[in-house]
């Protein structure tokens, strides 16, 4: 008896329900890497290396003195915040049922995009749909619930089956492409029409270069109306605190109202000194320009190397990365980039599709993303 339950256990476990965590697979393209001489400049992780803005500290020291336990659906001024940042930078105005009972602040937007499907109560048997190329965590997020899952980015691809839940990601880890706003509405009204949650991740949509990034909640997009739909923000990269864990979903009151229930139940709450940072971070939109002015720069710097180098940049119009190919196998590039001490992430972990390119990340020092233009330059 006790080892059949012992063997039920290892069926079940979680080695058998989610994939291998893919950055171990780097770890001997990083170690070779680091054998350079000039050191590694890891490319790979999109972690902020710059400084959390000053007056985010302040306001995380000046709330310190937190004795209590903060409700599970945040700050009033939080919830306040994040609405007033998504109708002055998103231009998220005028949308029915969109108030400070369809806002929850959330720790971190992974857990948030993890546990997203259990709180929904999606089960076995139930589908979940995501782009083709895609952030892991949609997959996981599935897998942990027992759903199907279909890497898919037309609606054509789906099939006569209704999903559950369906994923978009503009602009897209890895590969920043952005979805223009008649596509979003296409995606919209098919979800209604099934009765699908839609739920948008929108984490890089302030950082916008060659194309204007647009919220599913934009009243051009969701008609007015945020029914069916949940939008989920990020602050770690717009400004760099990755290590606060500060993150907000909001959309359709009833669908935050079933996400509210359970994480009281599971005492999912944002600490408090972290919400009142939060609620400054969004109110202050000088230090995010000077954010984007530093992102610009080095990826002014890396996507000619990278180009010169031979790569062939596709998408990347936005957000924190720039999708390279040399036409080869990703392990093959990623191998040959540890080479001259660089460390990319290679495409294969978003996906089937993303083989032959690696991801690029602009979160590095300038330093380092000058010294990895130096390097390929001299490959």
């Amino acid at each position: 008896m006790v080892e059949e339950a012992r063997q039920r256990r290892l069926e079940t476990g979680v080695s058998q329900r989610l994939p291998d965590f893919p950055w171990d697979q780097l770890a001997p393209a990083a170690e070779r890497a680091r054998e350079h001489p000039d050191g590694i400049v890891d490319l790979s992780i999109g972690t902020p290396v710059d400084p959390t803005p000053e007056a985010v500290r302040r306001a995380l020291a000046h709330a310190s003195d937190s004795p209590g336990y903060p409700l599970t659906i945040g700050r009033v001024d939080t919830r306040r915040a994040a609405l007033d940042w998504m109708a002055r930078r998103l231009g998220v105005t005028g949308v029915a049922g969109l108030d400070t009972d369809a806002v929850i602040p959330a720790i971190g937007s992974k857990e948030l995009i993890a546990t997203l499907a259990l709180h929904l109560g999606v089960g076995p048997g139930d589908l979940v749909v995501y782009p083709e190329l895609a952030y892991p965590t949609y997959d996981v997020g599935a897998r942990l619930v027992g759903a199907r899952t279909l890497a898919a980015d037309s609606l054509t691809a789906i099939g006569p089956e209704t999903p559950r839940l369906l994923w978009l990601n503009s602009p897209s880890n890895p590969t920043g492409r952005v979805l223009p706003a008649e596509h979003l509405r296409k995606v919209v009204d098919w979800c209604r029409q099934r009765g699908t949650v839609l739920v948008s991740d929108e984490c890089y949509i302030e950082l916008g270069w060659e194309s204007e990034p647009v919220s599913v909640l934009h009243p051009d997009v969701c008609g007015g109306s945020a029914d069916g739909l949940l939008a989920i923000h990020s602050l770690s990269k717009r400004s760099n605190l990755a290590g606060y864990r500060c993150a907000f979903v909001a959309g359709d009151p009833v669908l935050v109202g079933e996400l509210l229930a359970v994480r009281k139940n599971l005492g999912l709450i944002m600490p408090g000194p972290q919400q009142v940072a939060m609620a400054t971070a969004l109110a202050d939109d000088v230090h995010v320009e000077e954010q984007r002015e530093r992102y610009a720069a080095r990826r002014a710097l890396l996507r000619p190397a990278l180009e010169g180098a031979g790569f062939r940049i596709d998408h990347s119009e936005a957000s924190l990365y720039l999708w390279a190919t040399r036409g080869e196998d990703c392990w093959q590039t990623v191998a040959g980039l540890a080479e001259l001490g660089i460390l990319a992430a290679p495409g294969a972990f978003y996906g089937a599709s993303g083989a032959r390119h690696v991801r690029v990340a602009l979160t590095v020092t300038d330093e380092r993303a000058a010294a990895a233009a130096a390097r390929l330059a001299s490959s």
